[in-house]
């Protein structure tokens, strides 16, 4: 009996030691912090690099490179009637980009996305600095998107469904899946996603940290307001199954108003995760910051200035919905702008590389 309770006190001790490691696994030090602010802030603003049609609008960029050219997915609000579509640009340098077309169209009429169809790529390589190219699944390339049969500006209810292509870089309709995958009518919400979902991303996690190769990452609303981030998983990129209790990742004002914690994009840096994503109405405007996790499960938020805000013409209003690619030693931070240009895709970087086009310009 006494080296029973020998064996308990020595394993209750190395648990009592061990609670200091468990507790750096979920909580990151302020340096640390700091150390990736430093590594991803853009400070110079480049300008609006995608305009939408006349009276139309333009959100959500994702971008990733491959056959030596950088691609970006975006969806833009069509009119008559009002919804979203998705499209595809080309760029030789991240600076200038070509709209080439539409990739996901409304859908068929009387079909449950009918008047939406907003996408964002999916497996993107998450390496900081890294490739940036597309994998495969199935020999598939994915992307997933919010879809609804109600027209307007993200009008409610909204679900998340998947499409495919054997060509990302082609501006021709993807393949997609007769039903959404996640809908907030579905018996097993949480008490953050009962209202609609919104902007999802999914990413390989090769270590299977949470029992599944593949993380979509996605934000919703509940009925009673505020938007937040929670997780789903799946093992074949088209049957999802949601991941926790509740969301893991939200935002609110010393007055309680929760108010948009939204459209995370998941990068790898050294041994951490990283979410950019944006906040709005928990304090002033619509910003881009960021939040880090060693698990996927439990982040921690930077405190500190935001990535992106509101200062000039073209962002006046609204300065949000990030997209981070680190490329030749140079960050290109692309994001939703509002302001006297309407709703847009603009671009801030690290580096001052508005100068460095208008030295270019001068010596040709």
């Amino acid at each position: 009996m006494k080296a029973v309770y020998l064996r308990i006190a020595v394993i209750t001790l190395l648990l009592i030691l061990c609670l200091p490691v468990f507790a750096q696994k979920t909580v990151i030090d302020s340096q640390t912090m700091q150390a990736i602010y430093e590594e991803v802030k853009t400070p110079y603003k480049y300008g609006v690099v995608i305009e939408p049609l006349e009276g139309g609008m333009v959100d959500g960029p994702n971008v990733f490179h491959k056959d030596g050219k950088w691609y970006m997915v975006y969806f833009q609000l069509e009119l008559e009637p009002e919804g979203y579509t998705t499209h595809l640009a080309v760029s030789e340098d991240l600076l200038t980009w070509e709209p080439l077309g539409v990739i996901v169209p409304r859908g068929e009429p009387n079909s449950w996305d009918s008047a939406q169809a907003a996408g964002g790529i999916a497996l993107c390589d998450t390496a900081w600095g890294g490739s940036y190219e597309l994998e495969t699944f199935d020999g598939k390339y994915w992307l997933s998107y919010l879809g609804g049969s109600k027209p307007g500006y993200e009008t409610p209810p909204l679900s998340i469904s998947m499409a495919w292509t054997n060509d990302p870089t082609k501006p021709a309709p993807w393949h997609r899946l007769d039903e959404p995958c996640l809908r907030p009518s579905d018996q097993d919400i949480r008490e953050f996603e009962g209202y609609t979902l919104f902007k999802s991303h999914i990413i390989h996690d090769q270590e299977e940290t949470l029992g599944s190769p593949y993380v979509m990452f996605y934000n919703a609303a509940a009925k009673k307001g505020g938007e937040r981030i929670g997780m789903a998983v799946s093992d074949n990129m088209t049957d999802w199954k949601r991941f926790g209790e509740s969301h893991v990742l939200a935002n609110q004002s010393s007055s309680g108003n929760v108010g948009i914690t939204g459209d995370p994009q998941i990068t790898r840096i050294g041994d951490l995760w990283v979410m950019f994503y944006f906040g709005a109405f928990w304090k002033p405007g619509a910003f881009d910051t960021f939040a880090c996790s060693y698990d996927l499960v439990h982040w921690t938020k930077w405190e500190g200035p935001d990535l992106i805000a509101s200062s000039e013409a073209w962002d006046k209003t609204y300065a949000h919905k990030p997209w981070l690619v680190k490329h030749n030693g140079v960050v290109y931070h692309y994001y939703c702008a509002v302001g006297d240009k309407g709703r847009v895709i603009a671009l801030a970087t690290s580096k001052n590389m508005r100068k460095s086009a208008d030295l270019a310009a001068n010596a040709d």
